[in-house]
This record gives C-alpha cells, structure tokens and sequence, in this order.
C-alpha cells in the first residue's frame, strides 16, 4: 500500500522560527502483513500542538520529550480507525487514539500501544479525542484542579494567557464553571476577543497586540488576580503577575513566547517579577499533566459530560490534508488558531 508521511526535513534556523519547510512530504510503501499484535490503522486526524516546537530541537530541554529525529516521519496526537488487527483487544472498526500516532495516512501500529475510545463520548465529534476530551482537555481541568485552588464563593478572579488556544479556551471555561467571579483571557486579535466573551463565556477579553495590557487588566480585574492560568510566558505574563494578589497561583502550564529561544524551560523570569512573587508569597508552580495519570479516566468522564451537555463550548481550527500538517503546526505557533489546531487527514 501507498501511504503519504510526514518527516522532519531540518531544524529551525538560528532566530527559530520554524517554517513549512522544516517538514517533508513523503511517499513510502506500506506492508500490510501484520505480525501477532500489530493493527493497520487510518489516520482520521492529527494534532499540532505548542509542545512540539521543542521535539524539532536536538534537544527538546525536558526528559519526557524525545527529539524528532532529521528524516523520520514526526509523530504526536493522533486518532484513526483499525482497518485490519492481529491484536486481540482490538478488531476491525475500532476508533482508536495515541500519544505517539505517526503522521502518515495509514500506519501499522501495536496494539497495546493504542487507546480504545467511544464515539459516543464526543457525540461522534472524533477529533475532540485530541482536544477538550483529550490531552488537551486533560492539562486545562487538572491544570485549573491541582494547582488553581479555585473555591466556589471566593469571588476570585482568574485570567487566562494564550486563551484562544486549545488549552487556555477551555481553561477559562473550567475556571468559571468551577466557581471564579470573574474570567479574562488575554488574546492576540479581536477576532479571538469576541469568541471568548460572546461564545466561550469570558468575562472580559484583552487583545494584547493592540491594547495596553497593564490598563486593561486594571479596568477589568479592579480587585486583582487571585489565579493565573500562563500559556505563554514572556512579557504579557510579567504584566499579570505585577497585578495578582497576596497568596495568589500562577498555573504554569506552558511558555509558548519563549519556545523559539534557546532558554531552559521554564524560561528564567526577570528579578522584578521574582521579587513580586516572594513579596505576595505568590504559588508558581510548573503543571505537567503526565504526573495526574491516575487521575485522567475520571477527568476525561467529566469532560465528555462537560462537552455533551454544552457547559463547555469547544473552538476547533481545522486544516484538510496531510500536506498541510507543516502549514497548520505554522500557523498554531503564530497564533492563527481560534481553539486547537486540528489537520483532517481522511474521512
């Protein structure tokens, strides 16, 4: 069989922006004899997400990443159908997710390294699997859960950076659902402003490209910040950080605005911002969703309810083909997503 893939082609050069052209379109032939154990599976759709900027390093900077290596199909989220099985657990028809899943159009995977899931746990919406009732769904709910110590009547305000994104829509939603008064989300256009407030919910929504963030967050968090959920780090999670209260949380969860430079992770932050912390015994602490496993089959239950019952609202950006996967990761990484980046690879 034919099968079209996606390898890495080079590295980002030295200012680390990475391009389409980092990425290959490839034909190779694809086996269909399985050996005991193995499936052949059809790629449905595939993610790109803001992680993946660091697995086209040499070095990724953390130990549960491994590089995507020059000339080998990359790989991440994915979800797709068994059209053929030598492994038990698994038959024909079967929609299936992993973590791991190649970016070709069809793949010979093990079985015992892929998840079963149930259509009727996303209203048949299967690429959900890899957002809201997914990873992604996963690091916002236990990300808000573990570390936000959000209490029902506090009266708490919580802002949310990088909140158009997969992750930061759907945290802010959790947020508000869980008992915040109040629930800003910082954007990178107006467009993304609007979809926040009038279809996610939000409060209020600040465009950080267009709009002093410092005055903005006074007009519409006047009693402060009580919890921080940081998707991008940099210069817009300083300027929150100079507005949060006493014994408030900072939820580490990401640092998209410094993925291109070569800094450790998490980025250093500035003395001032350092100091802001230890004065106001503000909690920073680093959120990595692998260390709550034990805690993802009842979360992933939640968030299907969630989802179903339209408390949470999904955004989803979706390009068509596996041509594209270079352009939309691209994209993703400028901000040119509403809600995660989705590629369709087949029906």
């Amino acid at each position: 069989m034919q099968v079209q893939r996606v390898v890495l082609n080079s590295r980002p050069g030295n200012n680390g922006e990475p391009s389409p052209e980092n990425f290959r379109l490839e034909q190779i032939h694809l086996t269909s004899d399985l050996e005991d154990g193995q499936v052949l599976v059809r790629t449905l759709y595939l993610s790109v997400d803001p992680y993946m900027r660091c697995r086209m390093n040499e070095d990724t900077g953390a130990d549960y990443l491994a590089p995507w290596k020059l000339s080998e199909c990359a790989d991440g989220g994915g979800v797709g159908v068994v059209e053929s099985s030598r492994c038990r657990a698994l038959t024909e028809g079967d929609v299936v997710t992993s973590f791991n899943w190649p970016w070709q159009t069809h793949a010979v995977m093990v079985g015992g390294g892929l998840q079963k899931v149930d259509s009727q746990m996303v209203d048949g919406h299967l690429s959900y699997f890899l957002g809201a009732v997914g990873m992604t769904g996963l690091t916002a709910l236990l990300g808000v859960r573990e570390k936000g110590h959000v209490t029902k009547g506090a009266n708490q305000t919580m802002v949310v950076s990088g909140a158009a994104g997969a992750c930061g829509s759907l945290a802010g939603q959790i947020g508000r659902l869980d008992g915040c008064a109040k629930v800003v989300g910082i954007c990178g256009s107006d467009e993304k402003c609007k979809a926040l407030v009038e279809d996610l919910g939000f409060s209020a929504a600040i465009n950080y490209r267009s709009s002093d963030v410092s005055a903005r967050l006074k007009e519409t968090c006047p009693a402060g910040v009580d919890v921080y959920f940081d998707n991008v780090g940099g210069v817009v999670s300083d300027t929150i950080i100079e507005q949060m209260n006493e014994e408030g949380h900072v939820i580490l969860c990401g640092q998209i605005s410094q993925y291109n430079k070569d800094v450790p992770y998490p980025p250093p932050l500035s003395d001032k911002t350092q100091e802001i912390l230890q004065r106001r015994n503000i909690a920073r602490e680093r959120f990595m969703v692998l260390s709550y496993m034990s805690k993802a089959e009842a979360a992933l239950f939640e968030l299907s309810q969630l989802v179903k019952s339209s408390q949470i609202k999904v955004l989803e950006t979706v390009v068509n083909g596996i041509e594209n996967m270079g352009v939309a990761f691209c994209s993703m990484m400028k901000g040119g997503n509403i809600g995660k980046q989705i590629v369709k690879i087949s029906d």
